[in-house]
């Protein structure tokens, strides 16, 4: 059986994550150059889930998404915080 491509994501990178049918709380988008950065919060989590596009994008506020992504962190003001950096996002 041929495998998704969620699943050779997962089989290549050690460190990503797959969720599924997670529900958006918050969806903000800023542009920052050519870029609009994009933040999710989830249902049941307190940590920001970030990434980047081109274009701007529809709301995905009390959507479910399936979301592929590596924890990962940044360090604003000399103080260190936790995000998820997704690399896969998916309307369910």
């Amino acid at each position: 059986m041929p495998k998704s491509p969620v699943d050779k994501l997962l089989t290549k990178h050690q460190n990503l994550i797959h969720s599924e049918s997670m529900k958006v709380v918050s969806h903000v988008q800023r542009q920052q150059d050519d870029w609009y950065l994009h933040t999710l919060m989830l249902e049941g989590y307190e940590v920001a889930f970030k990434y980047k596009r081109k274009n701007p994008y529809k709301s995905l506020k009390g959507a479910l998404v399936n979301l592929t992504y590596y924890p990962s962190s940044e360090e604003v003001a000399g103080m260190s915080f936790e995000y998820m950096k997704v690399v896969r996002l998916k309307r369910t």
